[in-house]
């Protein structure tokens, strides 16, 4: 009995799991259907609702924002807002920290999260891996001798949360994996392991 009970946590906590967070992602887009005058909601044209057709407006809204915000007028009106963003208190620290963030890890030219190393930690005799995030930078480097590279090491199984290093880059092994493969043996606590490259 307890093989059966096992076998069927097995099958139904991943589905549980993920039709919870994939209800909470369509009800959070949901909201974005208070933009939209009352007269063109899907209750006043259809007579009632659409779950998750806010995701919908959500990405028509990001990428309608993404092309105005790519040409000359709606680069002058992004430095504008962010200007202004940038004179009220408490709210510019918290949106420069963001925006500096999310500039680096989103960039498709810069290298966070670009590759999975293979580290010593959290003592020489063990490994783990983490993530390249860049290189130090600021006084910090004038205090490193050598090739330093940032590493970011994430814990198991809440990936979110974990330390950064700086770390020699002849310390490190570059894996031949995917992020999403190393994130994915990290969260599972190593029980499902990447499918070995043929070379």
């Amino acid at each position: 009995m307890r093989r059966y009970f096992i076998t069927g946590l097995l099958i139904w906590v991943p589905v549980a799991i993920t039709t919870w967070v994939v209800s909470l992602i369509a009800g959070t887009a949901d909201r974005t259907l208070l933009l939209l005058p009352e007269s063109l909601r899907p209750h006043a044209l259809l007579g009632y609702d659409i779950p998750g057709i806010g995701i919908a407006v959500t990405l028509l809204v990001i990428f309608i924002t993404g092309v105005l915000a790519a040409n000359f007028i709606g680069q002058r009106l992004v430095r504008w807002w962010e200007s202004l963003l940038n004179r009220i208190p408490v709210v510019n620290k918290i949106y420069g920290a963001v925006k500096q963030v999310s500039d680096t890890l989103f960039s498709s030219s810069g290298e966070a999260f670009r590759k999975a190393l293979l580290v010593r930690y959290p003592h020489h005799d063990s490994w783990t891996i983490g993530f390249l995030t860049g290189t130090p930078g600021g006084d910090v480097a004038n205090h490193l001798t050598g090739d330093y590279i940032s590493v970011y090491v994430p814990t198991t199984p809440n990936p979110t949360s974990g330390f950064f290093l700086m770390m020699r880059r002849s310390d490190v092994i570059e894996l031949d994996m995917d992020v999403d493969e190393a994130l994915k043996y990290i969260i599972s606590m190593g029980v499902v392991a990447p499918t070995p490259r043929i070379r």
